[in-house]
This record gives structure tokens, sequence and C-alpha cells, in this order.
């Protein structure tokens, strides 16, 4: 009789992880690393279809020289969402840290709100946030416009006028309106950041509130010197995360028009795009946590 191979218990804790993690691996393989790998052969190649047969033929750097000097629509594009990712990410932090410091109070109604400010992630954003923010030319832009208007408005300058504010440059008043008419998006990409808020403030020990109370805090105090101190790594993880999440919505100009040039079978120009887009984000990404690391982890 064969003697049976025995495996120690660790070795079989490895082989049911592996296991487990299997199926993520090969869809990790077939549908991320191949086709990350063929973009970037493609981002240095002039791409064509011959006899339903993808054809490469190397040309260096050359798509990403005319994608960057001669395609104007992309430069224009990436600037302005640049501008857009500079001015959003702070008012979705700031407005995800109050929002998050309001429902973490006791008030009846305080799930029904939770959830109310989660609905955004569980819904599919795409097509309902398109209705929503009147970015569809379908038959229901009209009904859709009814809607959408109350976000879209210049409510906010006629208010500085009405109060006796007067004067202000084109820049501020353009920055003023920008935000007006992102009011709702902000609210839309902020409950992912509320949830992590929400899980920090979650995690301060009543304890601390007590001896804070019995020391005489105030409201302002404590926020300040306690809730700040206590959710910051988790500023740093919203940042991050706002970033990302504003750069690869896939509604957003940049990525539209890669898929544009992708449609027009222009695979080598689609896909330099996409790297410089992909590296431009890492860069920025590695600037926020060098400059942001040793402050958030104190």
């Amino acid at each position: 009789m064969k003697e049976k191979i025995k495996i120690p218990h660790s070795g079989r804790k490895s082989l049911y992880g592996y296991g487990f993690i299997s199926l993520w691996l090969v869809g990790t393989v077939i549908f991320f690393l191949i086709p990350l790998v063929k973009s970037l052969i493609y981002s240095f190649s002039e791409v064509s279809i011959d006899s339903g047969k993808t054809v490469t033929e190397w040309v260096g750097f050359e798509k990403y020289i005319k994608v960057l000097t001669e395609d104007e629509k992309y430069t224009e594009y990436l600037t302005d969402m640049l501008v857009e990712t500079l001015w959003k990410t702070p008012l979705i932090i700031i407005f995800s840290m109050f929002i998050a410091v309001v429902l973490n109070q006791n008030f009846r109604g305080r799930t029904l709100a939770r959830a109310v400010f989660f609905l955004p992630v569980i819904i599919v954003t795409g097509s309902v946030y398109k209705v929503i923010s009147n970015d569809i030319n379908t038959s229901v832009v009209g009904d859709a416009e009814k809607f959408s208007t109350v976000f879209s408005t210049n409510l906010i300058g006629e208010f500085l006028e009405f109060i006796g504010v007067y004067g202000i440059s084109d820049k501020v008043n353009t920055l003023i309106s920008a935000v007006a008419d992102n009011i709702f998006g902000i609210v839309w990409n902020s409950g992912i950041q509320i949830t992590l808020f929400l899980a920090a403030l979650q995690g301060i020990p009543v304890s601390v509130r007590e001896a804070a109370t019995l020391d005489g805090a105030t409201a302002w105090e404590y926020f300040w010197k306690i809730t700040v101190p206590y959710i910051k790594p988790f500023i740093l993880a919203n940042v991050i995360f706002t970033v990302i999440d504003t750069f690869t919505n896939p509604l957003n100009t940049v990525m539209e028009r890669i898929g544009t040039m992708r449609n027009q079978w222009a695979f080598g120009e689609a896909s330099a795009m996409a790297w410089i887009y992909f590296i431009i984000i890492m860069v920025i990404i590695g600037i926020i946590s060098s400059f942001s690391r040793r402050d958030f982890n104190e």
C-alpha cells in the first residue's frame, strides 16, 4: 500500500488560502494583467486590423508625442480635469467630515439618514447620475432639466448680490458658479468618505468624551483636540480615494476622450492617452502621500 502524504497543518491552511483566491488570480491575469501589458505595447505601436487580427508596428514614443502636441481636446480636457480635482477634493473631504460628525450624533432617524448618504454607493451611478445631472442628450433631457436645475443655477451669485457683495472678479465668480453647479456631484461622490470618517469617529472611546466633558472642554475644543487627531489617518486615505475616484470616473471628459479614440479604432493613441493619464495620477498620489504621511501618521 502506498503511504499517504502527510501535509502539516500550516501547509493545509496555505493550500486552502491559495484555493480560495485561485479564481481571483486567474481573473486578474486574464482580465487585468494581460490587457494592461497589451495596452502598454499598443501605446508604443501603430495598431491596425488585418484579416481579423491585430497587427502592431513599433513606433516608439510617437503616439505619446502625437496626443500631447496634436490632440488639443486631450490636453484641454486633461488641464480641466486637474483643475477640477484641485478644488473638488477639499470640498468633498470637508463635506464628508461634517456629515460624518452629524451622523455620529444620537438623534431620531439616524439610521435612515446614514442610508440616504450611502445610497449613491449602492446605486449604479453611471446612467442614474447622467439623468440627474442632465448629461444625457436623449428624449428624457426635458424631464431631467426640471430636476437638475435645482442643482445647476446661479442662486449663489444672486444671493451675493442680494446681500451687497459686488465687484467679484471673473475667476472667483467662475469658481463660485462651478462649485454651485457641482453641489449634487459633491454629495453624490461622498458616500465612501462619509463611511470611513464615521468608522473613525465611532472608534473614539466613550471614556475620552467623558474625560473631556469633565475637564470642561467645549464642542469646538473637543473637535480640534480629540476628533481631528483620531481621524487624521482617514483624512489621507479619503484624499487619495477621492483623487482616484475623480480621475477614474467614466463620465469625466478625459475618460470619454480615451473611449472615443478607442471606438475610432485608434488603439495606439487611446493607449498612450491612458498611460499618460495613469502616470499623472500616480505622480499626484505620490506627492500627496509624501507631503501628508508624516503629519497624518503622528
